[in-house]
């Protein structure tokens, strides 16, 4: 019997396409190997003060539709997270949001991460559209079904 060696130049190219692609695993499986290739992605909430109170104009003059006093989970365009977690805007402190108010976003896209027991699960929007509203802070802890963003 003898006993097989991994190429360890297939877990470094996996591993490469794991940041590459900003994904957090990767699995192969080929004839009798299977190699599984997670990255670890440290995620520390960042705390910001939260900005001075802005006199808004009334919302028909800028182009905004009033907010409504209506449960955001019942919303349409409502993106309900999947999980119990934490709620990450960006993929890495300090890094850029996937999304910010006004984006277009198309089905699949990530939108948001949800971290669950130290794993970072991405967020995917379920349809095409702008977003209008992000309802979670960044770091924010969430509940299952709780709305994260509405995209309309």
């Amino acid at each position: 019997m003898t006993k097989k060696t991994i190429d360890q130049g297939l877990i470094r190219d996996l591993a490469a396409l794991l940041k590459e692609t900003d994904l957090t695993e990767i699995e192969v499986e080929q004839d009798d190997l299977r190699v599984r290739v997670v990255r670890q992605v440290q995620v520390q909430p960042v705390q910001v003060a939260a900005p001075a109170p802005v006199a808004k104009a009334p919302a028909a003059e800028i182009g905004e539709k009033p907010a409504a006093s209506a449960d955001p989970a019942k919303h349409p365009g409502a993106v309900p997270s999947p999980m119990v977690g934490t709620a990450y805007h960006s993929p890495a402190p300090g890094a850029k949001p996937f999304i910010t108010v006004g984006d277009t976003v198309k089905s699949g896209q990530t939108v948001m991460i949800v971290e669950a027991m130290k794993t970072m699960n991405q967020i995917p929007a379920p349809r095409s559209g702008t977003v209008t509203a992000i309802l979670v802070d960044d770091g924010q802890p969430v509940e299952y079904g709780e709305p994260l963003l509405i995209i309309e």
